[in-house]
């Protein structure tokens, strides 16, 4: 949605409410962290008191509803250039290397090696923005929340979430796509010789303590992270990508965060669904928390990936775009709108937002 000034907007009310059904889990946009974090025009923030309450409507209207609401929050790292950053400075990354541009027309300043002393900084970022998202949630009545859905892709599943609450439900930390977790996490891009750098212990690192930090601001149970160890978005690739997906997978159970949200391998570009002999099975089977799996999935493609135990939900976003009422097409199958790429990330505020239409 468009976020102007990285200040979300009224008609962002209507996009989100649009989406919501009672025991339904939305994962908002990605955003900001910090005023470097930005790489996209108009994205939104939530590390400003005038960000935190333009949300607070928008998580209302999605309440209302009786539906869960976690903000996702990101870094981009060195997928931005220097008009995004405050006072025109270099992007950072845990690398000095360039991105080249892509589709043609991204143009991306090489970025700034974070030195390791400012580390710290970012994951407090983070870990304020986590803050920010639930600030006015209450911390001391947190109740079993069942959440059922009424489609065949979601029967006979349940899964515990915290009470609802005036603002955000939790958060997503995104480790995903080639954005700042992963450009430390995949040893394509990390070329660092500090602590952060080198072994695969060393290039998650950063992304756990960030994991740590907001576990310890918010609390487990409001914490879910999303990670695509197979994808190579923005030049972002690994030369062990399952090792690294299993790695993480374990790792982040000593923290009993709620969720893992992964990409499937098929994904391995924006956009490109393709075949591939790698499964996420091993990090589901490694993962002690609720397993959410997201890439190409369609309708019936969802419900054999639950029938078959290779996950526990199934996250659909391009999809869930083109029709609002998702869920209850799916309950009844019927035929889906199409979405349209042309209107992707375009600039007007509600087409290719708000017009899709409902069944009847």
């Amino acid at each position: 949605m468009r976020s102007y000034n990285n200040v979300p907007q009224p008609h962002a009310v209507l996009y989100y409410s649009q989406r919501a059904s009672n025991g339904g889990l939305l994962i908002a946009e990605a955003t900001d962290i910090s005023d470097t974090a930005q790489g996209y025009p108009n994205t939104p923030g939530i590390w400003t008191k005038e960000q935190v309450q333009a949300w607070k409507p928008i998580v209302d209207a999605v309440h209302a509803k009786g539906g869960l609401f976690f903000c996702q929050i990101w870094h981009v790292g060195r997928v931005s250039n220097s008009g995004y950053q405050p006072n025109g400075q270099a992007p950072i990354s845990s690398t000095d290397k360039p991105l080249t541009p892509q589709n043609g027309n991204d143009e991306f300043t090489p970025p700034r090696r974070l030195r390791t002393d400012e580390i710290p900084h970012i994951v407090n970022d983070f870990r304020v923005a986590a803050r920010n998202a639930i600030q006015a949630g209450n911390f001391t009545d947190l109740v079993v929340y069942e959440c059922l859905q009424n489609s065949k892709c979601f029967s006979h599943y349940t899964t515990c979430f915290p009470k609802l609450g005036p603002m955000f439900d939790g958060v997503e930390i995104h480790g995903a796509h080639g954005y700042l977790l992963e450009q430390f996490m995949k040893d394509k891009v990390n070329d660092r010789t500090d602590e952060y750098g080198g072994s695969l212990e060393n290039r998650c690192r950063f992304t756990l303590e960030i994991v740590e930090a907001i576990v310890n601001e918010i609390g487990a149970e409001r914490v879910g992270i999303r990670l695509s160890p197979f994808a190579e978005y923005a030049e972002c690739g690994d030369s062990n990508p399952e090792a690294l997906g299993l790695y993480m997978a374990n790792a982040l159970n000593k923290y009993g965060i709620l969720y893992c949200h992964m990409v499937e391998p098929r994904m391995i570009t924006v956009g490109e669904k393709v075949e591939s002999p790698h499964s996420l099975v091993p990090m589901r089977k490694a993962f002690n928390g609720t397993f959410i799996v997201a890439g190409g999935y369609d309708r019936q493609d969802g419900i054999n990936a639950i029938a078959e135990n290779r996950t526990d939900l199934v996250a659909y976003g391009r999809l869930f775009l083109a029709n609002p009422d998702l869920p209850r097409r799916f309950a009844i199958d019927a035929p889906l709108n199409k979405y349209k790429r042309e209107s992707f990330y375009i600039s007007d505020p509600t087409v290719g937002y708000t017009d899709y239409p409902f069944l009847e």
